[in-house]
């Protein structure tokens, strides 16, 4: 397994069906390592969720979209839903983790994230925890995270196919 880098990912982002769609902006948020992912919405969680082992009990909380304020939301100490900006298809050869940028972490927020199976093909959600007692100021389309992608040692036979396969798109 190798971490790809900004040569290759530039490349896969111009092939069909492209790594990436969406991209704000490819020059600024393609890095060295992987690509900044960018803020589309935030939600509040409204209920309690459920996991079993075999998915015949998951259930997943509803949700509020909450309003950005003149392109910026004030979030107080908790954790919210996120929706990205950009469209990820993952061939069958690749998998992707995700980071939180420093910045991030820096001003007492950070994300909680899943790994990217090859396959997957969605705007995706994530976590976004907020620590800092005081609270954080997110501007829409803030660059938030890193997408690390990873070439597997061998593309997988059956790609992810669970029921998040297209999600908000």
């Amino acid at each position: 397994m190798s971490l790809l880098s900004e040569k290759t990912l530039r490349e896969l982002i111009r092939k069909d069906p492209p790594l990436l769609e969406g991209l704000i902006d490819e020059s600024l948020q393609i890095q060295p390592n992987g690509v900044e992912m960018t803020l589309k919405s935030v939600e509040r969680l409204e209920g309690p969720g459920k996991v079993d082992y075999d998915n015949s009990c998951r259930e997943i909380p509803a949700s509020t979209k909450l309003e950005f304020d003149d392109g910026w939301i004030f979030l107080r100490p908790g954790n919210y839903k996120i929706v990205l900006n950009e469209i990820v298809n993952i061939p069958d050869n690749l998998a992707a983790i995700a980071k939180p940028r420093s910045s991030l972490i820096r001003c007492g927020a950070t994300l909680e994230t899943a790994v990217w199976d090859a396959g997957y093909r969605g705007r995706s959600e994530c976590m976004l925890v907020v620590y800092n007692t005081e609270g954080f100021h997110l501007r829409e389309n803030a660059r938030i995270m890193q997408l690390l992608f990873y070439r597997l040692d061998a593309s997988v036979e059956n790609g992810y196919s669970g029921i998040y396969q297209n999600e908000n798109i």
